[in-house]
């Protein structure tokens, strides 16, 4: 029987030989800290829950739609979600890590088109186009309206178009009067008066700005024309 013929080797140039030098110094039984003092665990902690809110704020925003909530939990799961969303980047050094939300939907690979809109309008969907559901009158306004709810939403009026005269413009200011209309309001009627759409859009405007931010002249202006207008609108109803 003949050996077995050894194959032929030739040695590479490339051959690499382990550098002791490089080897790791971590110990793999020692646990490993994503942050080294309490203010960036503090900061890592409220960007997770920024993430965790967009997520279940998505997954709202479907189930409203699909009618697995009613328009009271949805209303009030919606308002707890986004006073959070606010209150997280109330706090300057998370508002300057999270940028924007566009900008953190990228980093974190993130796509949640419903909780984007919802957080861009800074409203609960029942609150931007009321159904009849939530109305107290379902026809509009006038006698089946309780007087205690129409006084309320006047009072809210007056009182936002006061701060304007007050030269109160800036957002947080600003927003959380307006936000104090617009739902007093949906609980009167939830007819399409004339400028209702302006208080919307003007919410959506001084969501999009940051806390201190302040409107211009003409932006305080407009809106306080706009807003009188919604006033008279709101009131024309009632007749």
């Amino acid at each position: 029987m003949y050996a077995a013929r050894q194959l032929p080797y030739a040695p590479s140039p490339y051959s690499y030989t382990p550098n002791t030098s490089l080897s790791a110094t971590i110990n793999l039984d020692e646990e490993v800290k994503l942050s080294t003092s309490t203010a960036e665990r503090d900061l890592y902690d409220s960007l997770a829950e920024i993430y965790s809110i967009i997520v279940t704020l998505d997954a709202l925003e479907k189930a409203y739609i699909k009618d697995s909530i009613t328009e009271a939990e949805y209303t009030e799961t919606c308002n707890r979600l986004l006073k959070q969303y606010k209150s997280n980047l109330s706090d300057e050094t998370v508002s300057d890590a999270f940028v924007d939300l566009e900008t953190f939907k990228r980093e974190w690979d993130m796509e949640c088109p419903r909780a984007t809109e919802r957080l861009r309008i800074g409203l609960p969907a029942t609150v931007e186009q009321p159904s009849g559901n939530q109305s107290t009158s379902r026809g509009g306004g006038g006698a089946g309206a309780a007087g205690s709810l129409i006084l309320a939403a006047t009072e809210n009026f007056i009182t936002f178009l006061d701060a304007l005269k007050l030269n109160m413009v800036s957002k947080d200011s600003l927003h959380p009067l307006l936000s104090d209309v617009i739902q007093s309001v949906n609980k009167v009627t939830d007819r399409d008066f004339d400028n209702r759409g302006k208080i919307v859009q003007w919410l959506i405007t001084l969501n999009q700005m940051r806390a201190t931010q302040e409107l211009t002249e003409d932006q305080a202006r407009e809106l306080a024309f706009d807003m009188e207008q919604a006033y008279h609108g709101f009131k024309a109803t009632l007749n």
